[in-house]
């Protein structure tokens, strides 16, 4: 499943992210990964989550190279069962407009590894037109 937090820049999106990442680290038998686009403050996720960051991977300038990166993170590790995307407007020129897309490319990966997907956005839901509902879950 895909599962979006929406809400403006400042309204507590990474916090929330980080809360459910911890959580799920404690709760799943898998692994968890949170990615996120820079190296700033994250001391708060468990030791437990490998914790990635896109500011390391530059190259990585568009989706079908962001989901060729997912699917290589899975293919080196079955064991990932949860993965977090912070801030994916700042992540290889993802923006509103390719959204729907890449939610639809994000569905078709979790059904086919198993993998559950927690991605926040700073948007309003209303701001994500042609998003297919039943592809996602809004967790606000």
């Amino acid at each position: 499943m895909v599962y979006l937090l929406t809400g403006p820049k400042g309204s507590g999106k990474t916090q929330q992210m980080i809360e459910l990442a911890n959580q799920q680290a404690k709760a799943c038998n898998g692994n968890v990964v949170f990615i996120k686009n820079s190296h700033r403050e994250t001391r708060s996720v468990s030791f437990d989550i490998r914790v990635v960051c896109m500011d390391d991977y530059k190259a990585i300038t568009n989706i079908d190279e962001y989901i060729g990166f997912l699917y290589g993170m899975y293919s080196s590790n079955h064991d990932v069962e949860c993965v977090f995307i912070d801030g994916i407007l700042k992540h290889a020129n993802i923006n509103l407009d390719s959204m729907p897309r890449f939610i639809h490319r994000l569905a078709k990966i979790s059904n086919q590894c198993d993998i559950d997907f927690y991605v926040s956005i700073s948007a309003k839901p209303e701001e994500l037109q042609g998003v297919d509902a039943e592809e996602c879950k809004f967790l606000n």
